[in-house]
């Protein structure tokens, strides 16, 4: 059989991997993942992080072997991958228990599949129950489960196949801050103490402190398509305390990573991060630019959190932490208000402009005009949508027609959500009106007009 030449510690390797998905009404493809290149060995925490639409979900499934890549290879052990990775164990983020079976045969339920003799899989089932520290549990139900117990008997039925590579798709997600707190120290702990059931992890994350934390190398995807940007090597003695100048400087630098696209990624980072400008190609239709999903209020709001800091700056890791916010709804925010010219980021600080700090502490009216007047110079498709509108002689239009025009470039549940956030941002502006009755786009005449004298 082929083999591929990797490091003798290598359990899981990507070669060169696409990943695509047809459109609807075969109008073409959707990329999610471009020429994929990584490695996970053993001995080591990995943690995936990029934000919405880099695609760190769907390389995952890839990983264990779920879905095939559209082009490239995965080798376990340095073979060829073909069908499901019996090397790996999959952590998910919903609890997806069977609510007919008991935590113990919730937990058996991989030992069951594979043939496994009565007594030995519940010899490792309990012994998984207790790792977990869920025993005397073993014959409760999911239903008498709080949320964090119940991705305990997750991880105790991922544990208890003694896996290579135990795959965590974002496993903390959906519990409440403290409940999640204390089940990724316990993770820690038992990774640290040499006691985990498996020789590396591999977690898909969306929380850059969390990514910190847990692992010992952070590749960072870029979005649209995900492709690897870098690596950074976490050069901190575990476990990694939170409260060290170093811990917080790895953050910073991910956070500056991560709200600027253009930034090289470095292994080590560095004290201080240079921004370099780099020209973005004007895309072929305003519609192939996608909109960072953010409402107005959500702009509005975080423009005036940062006014209230000393010079209308404020630090990105310190401001997710003070609005309780991930990354995953921060950073649209923050590209919206750069998008719209309210705001600058630079090594991990987001800075107010002088149209931002206006629009940021002027009456509601004014604040009206300052977005309309951004949106129309720096939102293509916002321009696009009102001339459409004012070349028509009814001065409305199917809203069927944008999403159509968005369905060449996303599927179409992308295309929808594309098409929400501009109406919000078009309505906020006073730049048309949507009828959701009619499903119908209509420019009134006082707004023409308005818009016509724009400069």
């Amino acid at each position: 059989m082929t083999t591929m030449q990797t490091p003798p510690d290598s359990l899981i390797a990507v070669k060169q991997v696409h990943k695509s998905f047809p459109l609807p009404d075969g109008k073409g493809e959707f990329n999610v993942l471009r020429d994929i290149n990584m490695t996970v060995r053993a001995g080591e925490v990995v943690a995936l992080l990029g934000r919405s639409g880099s695609g760190k979900s769907t390389l995952l499934r890839i990983m264990a072997g779920l879905i095939p890549p559209s082009q490239g290879r995965v080798f376990s052990n340095g073979k060829p991958l073909y069908g499901a990775n019996k090397n790996v164990a999959m952590v998910f983020q919903s609890f997806a228990l069977l609510p007919w079976l008991t935590v113990q045969e919730n937990v058996e339920l991989g030992l069951e599949a594979q043939g496994m003799p009565r007594d030995e899989r519940r010899h490792r089932a309990l012994k998984a129950i207790d790792l977990v520290g869920l025993d005397g549990f073993e014959s409760a139900y999911p239903k008498e489960l709080s949320g964090g117990m119940k991705q305990r008997v997750g991880f105790a039925r991922a544990f208890v196949l003694e896996p290579q590579v135990l795959l965590m798709d974002e496993p903390f997600s959906a519990l409440d801050v403290l409940t999640s707190e204390n089940l990724r120290g316990e993770i820690d702990d038992l990774w640290n103490a040499g006691t985990f059931p498996s020789k590396s992890i591999l977690i898909v994350t969306h929380n850059i402190e969390e990514g910190v934390f847990l692992a010992d190398r952070v590749i960072i995807l870029g979005s649209n398509p995900g492709q690897v940007r870098g690596e950074v090597v976490i050069d901190l003695p575990r476990s990694h305390d939170r409260t060290s100048d170093r811990f917080k400087a790895l953050v910073d630098y991910i956070y500056t990573i991560m709200t600027n696209p253009e930034v090289e990624v470095t292994a080590s980072a560095p004290a201080i991060v240079s921004k370099t400008p780099t020209e973005t190609p004007v895309p072929r239709s305003p519609y192939a630019k996608a909109l960072p999903h953010a409402r107005v209020g959500g702009i509005s709001g975080l423009l005036e959190l940062i006014i209230d800091q000393p010079d209308g700056k404020d630090d990105i890791p310190r401001l997710a932490e003070r609005i309780q916010l991930e990354v995953d709804d921060l950073l649209p925010i923050l590209d919206s208000v750069v998008l719209l010219g309210f705001a600058e980021v630079s090594q991990g600080d987001v800075q107010l402009t002088e149209i931002g700090q206006d629009f940021a502490t002027t009456t509601i009216l004014r604040s009206k005009d300052l977005f309309r007047q951004q949106a129309l110079q720096n939102v293509p498709m916002l321009s696009s949508i009102v001339q459409t509108l004012q070349e028509k002689r009814s001065r409305s239009m199917r809203a069927d027609f944008f999403l159509d025009l968005l369905d060449e470039y996303y599927p179409h549940e992308e295309a929808e959500r594309q098409f929400a956030t501009v109406v919000d941002w078009g309505r906020y502006a006073e730049l048309f009106e949507y009828d959701a009755s009619e499903d119908r786009l209509y420019l009134p005449e006082l707004v023409a007009a308005a818009v016509t004298e724009e400069p």
